[in-house]
C-alpha cells in the first residue's frame, strides 16, 4: 500500500540527534535496551531519529509529540528483552500509515526484515471498504497472516495496544468503549493464546476499566477491602507452606496471588457466583527449581492440607495449548476456605508470564526457544492454512475468535498423542483436528471404547478414535454442531466445491433443455460463438455460465436464444418444440431447495421456479403460489422426480384427535411405527373435547406418507388426518 512511494530520505534527511540531549523517554528506552550490543543500540537510536523526523508536527490527543507513543511501545518490548529489529520496527510502526515515509526508505535504512514487520502491523485504512466492520476484519486478517510469517508482528501490535490502553483517557467516550471492547474480545485473548499472561491481565484490567468504569470501581474497592481483612490469614498460610517445603529440603519461593477485577467480574457473570464466593479463596504460587521438585512440592502441600477431590490438574505432563505448564491443586485450608495452589519451576513461571516472549531467541533454523513459541507456531500455521480456504474476512475472524476460547479440553488419540480443543468441541471437531481427510470421511467415534455419534461433546481425558468410511462425505448439518474454525472451514470448502459441481451439471441440463426447444443443443454451438458470449457476459469459463444458470442468476431461455442468434441468422435450424422435463433426484445440493409452503415429496407432480442466487425452488403443482409463479414463465422450469430417489423429505400432517390423556403418545407411536422421524409437534387448536395437532416429520416419498396416515387413522383416537397443506 505505502510501499510504492518514492524514497524521501535522499531529499529530506532527518537531522542527527545529539545523544547528550535525548529526551527523557528516549533515554529510558536506551536504558531498557542496554542488554543489546552497542551497535544495535545505536541502530535503535537511529530509528528514533528517523521516526521523530517522519512524525514531526504530529501530536497525540493528549497534546504530547506523537513520537512518544512508538518510543513507549518500543520500551514495552525492550522490557521483554526482544531483538533490535523488533524494537526498531516498533518505533517505526505508524510511519507507513501516518507519514510520508515509504517502505523503500525503511528497507534502505534498516533492512527488509524491519520493513516486513512494520508493514505487517500497518492497518489498511488507506484502502476502500464497504463498512468499518469489513475494514477492521481485513486489517485484522492481514495482521494475523503477517504474524503467521513472523510472530514478532503480534508482539509489536500487543505492545501498541497496551500503550494505547494505558493512555486511553484522551479519547472520546465512544472511541474509548469501542477500543476497550475490541481489546477484551480480540487482543487480550490473543495474548492469552500466546501464553503472555502478564500482557493479558493488564489488557483485561484496562479494558474493563474503560468499558464499565462503575463496575470496575465497585469491584476494585471490594477487592481492596477484602484483602485488608484477610492479610493476616494469607500471611499465616504462606508462612506454613514455606515452612513445610523447607522441612522437606525443597528450595521454594511462595507468593500469594490476588484475583483481578476482570476475572472476578467474568466469573460472577458467567458462573453466576457472588463476590463473596469468589473472594473466599486463597491463592498461592510455589516456584521450585526442577520439574521433579514440582511433584515433590505437591506431595508436601497435600500432606499439610487435605486436597479437594477432582480439583487437581497436571499441566506439566499435559501443557495447555499456549505452552503453559504448572501443577494446579485445591486444598481445604485451616479456616475452612479453599486454597488454590500452583506449583511450577522458575522457567515455567517465566513462560507463564511472558509466553512467546520469554527468553526471546528468534531462531528460524534451530526452532523456537520455548514451549509457548512452539505451540504458537503450530496455531499460526493452522491459521494461515485456514485463511487460504476462507475468502471472507469476516468468516475468517469468526473462526479465529472460536479458536481463542480460553477453556480447553485435552483428548487422547489411540496412539497416545494429546490434542487440545475448545470447550464444547465434538467428536467431529476432533476428527478434523487429526486431519482434514479424517474429518471428511468420518461416520462415528469410539469415545473410551464406546461407539458414539459425531455430534457427541467431548470431555478432558477421553480417548477418542474416529471411524471413517471411504464413501462418507461432509454433510451441511455438520455446520450446526462443530465449534472449531478448522472443521467449519473444511466443511464449507467441501460443500462449496460440491455445490459448484452440482450447479454446473444442472445448469448444463437446463441450457440443453432450453436449446432443445429451439431445435439445437449445446454441442451444436460453435466454440467461437460460446467464447464470444462468455466475453460479452464477462465470464471466464463455460462452467461459470452453467453455474449461473442453475443458481437463477441467468435465465436459460434467454441464454439459449442469445447463443442461437450469435450463431447466425437468429433462427433455430429445426422448428421449436416442447422439450422433455428435467429429472431431479433431490440430491442436487446447493442448487435445489424445497418450498416450505407445500413440502413437495417424491411422487408428487412438481414444478421448479428459478430464484436468483438460490437456484431452483421446487413446489407441488397444486401449491397455491404456483399461479403467481406462472406470471413469470421464463423463471418456471419443467421438472419431474427421477425413478430412484433416495433420502428423507419434510412433510406435515394435520391431525384432529379426541382430547384425552395419552393421545399424543399414541399418535407419535403410530408415526414412529411407520419408520418416520418426528421433527416437531404443536397444538393448533385445543378445547375440552378435541384438539388439532400439527406434526412435522421426515418421510421418503408420497407412498411412505400415505402409509403414515393409514397407521395414524387406525389408532382409534383420531377423527381426521390430512397432509398439510392440502
Amino acid at each position: 500500500m505505502n510501499g510504492g512511494r518514492e524514497s524521501m530520505t535522499a531529499t529530506t534527511p532527518p537531522v542527527p540527534v545529539d545523544a547528550s540531549v535525548l529526551p527523557p523517554y528516549v533515554l529510558a528506552l536506551k536504558e531498557r535496551a542496554a542488554y543489546l550490543p552497542e551497535a544495535q543500540v545505536a541502530r535503535v537510536l537511529r530509528a528514533y531519529e528517523v521516526g521523530a523526523h517522519a512524525h514531526r508536527g504530529q501530536a497525540r490527543k493528549s497534546g504530547e509529540p506523537y513520537i512518544t507513543h512508538p518510543v513507549a511501545v518500543a520500551g514495552i518490548l525492550a522490557e521483554l528483552g526482544l531483538d533490535a529489529e523488533t524494537i526498531i520496527a516498533a518505533i517505526l510502526h505508524d510511519t507507513l500509515e501516518d507519514t510520508e515515509l515509504g517502505r523503500g526508505d525503511i528497507t534502505a535504512e534498516f533492512g527488509e526484515v524491519v520493513a516486513d514487520l512494520v508493514d505487517g502491523v500497518t492497518k489498511l485504512d488507506k484502502m476502500r471498504f464497504s463498512s468499518r466492520q469489513e475494514a477492521d476484519a481485513e486489517s485484522f486478517r492481514k495482521m494475523l497472516l503477517a504474524m503467521a510469517r513472523d510472530i514478532r508482528v503480534i508482539l509489536i501490535k500487543l505492545a501498541d495496544r497496551l500503550h494505547n490502553m494505558r493512555t486511553l483517557g484522551a479519547k472520546e467516550p465512544s472511541a474509548r468503549r469501542r477500543i476497550a471492547r475490541e481489546t477484551l474480545e480480540i487482543y487480550a485473548p490473543i495474548a492469552q493464546r500466546l501464553g503472555m499472561n502478564k500482557f493479558k491481565a493488564e489488557l483485561q484490567d484496562l479494558g474493563f476499566r474503560a468499558l464499565y468504569p462503575d463496575r470496575y470501581r465497585v469491584i476494585s474497592e471490594r477487592i481492596r477491602a477484602a484483602l485488608g481483612n484477610r492479610r493476616e490469614v494469607m500471611s499465616k498460610i504462606e508462612h506454613t507452606l514455606a515452612a513445610r517445603l523447607a522441612a522437606e529440603h525443597l528450595p521454594a519461593r511462595v507468593v500469594g496471588r490476588i484475583k483481578s477485577a476482570w476475572s472476578i467480574y467474568s466469573k460472577m457473570r458467567n458462573e453466576h457466583k457472588s463476590f463473596a464466593q469468589l473472594m473466599d479463596v486463597y491463592g498461592f504460587r510455589v516456584v521450585v527449581d526442577t520439574a521433579m521438585s514440582c511433584y515433590m512440592a505437591l506431595g508436601a502441600v497435600h500432606s499439610l492440607y487435605k486436597p479437594v477431590d477432582r480439583r487437581f490438574k497436571d499441566f506439566i505432563a499435559i501443557p495447555k495449548a499456549n505452552g503453559y505448564q504448572s501443577l494446579h491443586t485445591v486444598l481445604l485450608g485451616p479456616f475452612g476456605a479453599p486454597i488454590e495452589v500452583q506449583v511450577r519451576t522458575a522457567e515455567m513461571d517465566s513462560v507463564a508470564e511472558r509466553g512467546v516472549a520469554a527468553h526471546w531467541a528468534y531462531k528460524t533454523d534451530s526452532g523456537p526457544a520455548n514451549s509457548a513459541q512452539a505451540r504458537a507456531r503450530e496455531w499460526l500455521s493452522a491459521l494461515a492454512d485456514s485463511q487460504a480456504h476462507t475468502p471472507s474476512s469476516a468468516e475468517f475472524i469468526e473462526n479465529v475468535k472460536i479458536d481463542l476460547f480460553p477453556d480447553e479440553v485435552y483428548l487422547f488419540t489411540p496412539r497416545g498423542d494429546i490434542l487440545a480443543l475448545p470447550r464444547n468441541a465434538t467428536a467431529l471437531d476432533f476428527a478434523y483436528a487429526v486431519h482434514t481427510d479424517v474429518g471428511d470421511h468420518a461416520v462415528a467415534a469410539r469415545v473410551d471404547k464406546k461407539l458414539l455419534p459425531l455430534r457427541t461433546r467431548l470431555e478432558s481425558g477421553q480417548l477418542v478414535e474416529i471411524i471413517t468410511a471411504p464413501s462418507a462425505v461432509p454433510n451441511p448439518a455438520w455446520l450446526e454442531f462443530v465449534v472449531t474454525g478448522k472443521a467449519r472451514t473444511a466443511i464449507r470448502q467441501y460443500l462449496k466445491h460440491l455445490q459448484h459441481e452440482d450447479a454446473v451439471d444442472f445448469g448444463h441440463r437446463m441450457l440443453d433443455r432450453a436449446l432443445d426447444t429451439l431445435g439445437t443443443n449445446i454441442d451444436a454451438i460453435p466454440a467461437k460463438v460460446l467464447d464470444r458470449f462468455l466475453e460479452e457476459a464477462k465470464l471466464r469459463r463455460l462452467e461459470e455460465l452453467l453455474a449461473d444458470i442453475a443458481l437463477g442468476n441467468r435465465m436459460p431461455d434467454q441464454v439459449a436464444h442469445h447463443l442461437v442468434a450469435l450463431r447466425g441468422g437468429g433462427r433455430a435450424t429445426v422448428a421449436p418444440h416442447a422439450a422433455e422435463k428435467i429429472r431431479i433426484t433431490g440430491a442436487e445440493r446447493g442448487v435445489l431447495s424445497f418450498g416450505n409452503c407445500c413440502h413437495p415429496l417424491p411422487g408428487d407432480e412438481i414444478i421448479g421456479y428459478l430464484s436468483s442466487g438460490k437456484g431452483i425452488v421446487v413446489h407441488r403443482v397444486e401449491c397455491p403460489n404456483v399461479a403467481e409463479f406462472r406470471k413469470s414463465p421464463e423463471r418456471c422450469v419443467a421438472i419431474e422426480w427421477d425413478r430412484d430417489v433416495q433420502g428423507d423429505y419434510r412433510a406435515e400432517l394435520r391431525i384432529e384427535v379426541i382430547n384425552r390423556p395419552g393421545v399424543l403418545a399414541t399418535v407419535a407411536a403410530a408415526i414412529a411405527a411407520a419408520d418416520s422421524n418426528i421433527e416437531n409437534v404443536e397444538y393448533v387448536e385445543r378445547d375440552a373435547a378435541a384438539a388439532t395437532l400439527l406434526f412435522a416429520m421426515e418421510v421418503k416419498n408420497r407412498k411412505h406418507l400415505a402409509d403414515v396416515i393409514r397407521r395414524v387413522r387406525r389408532t382409534g383416537v383420531v377423527s381426521g388426518a390430512y397432509r398439510y397443506p392440502l
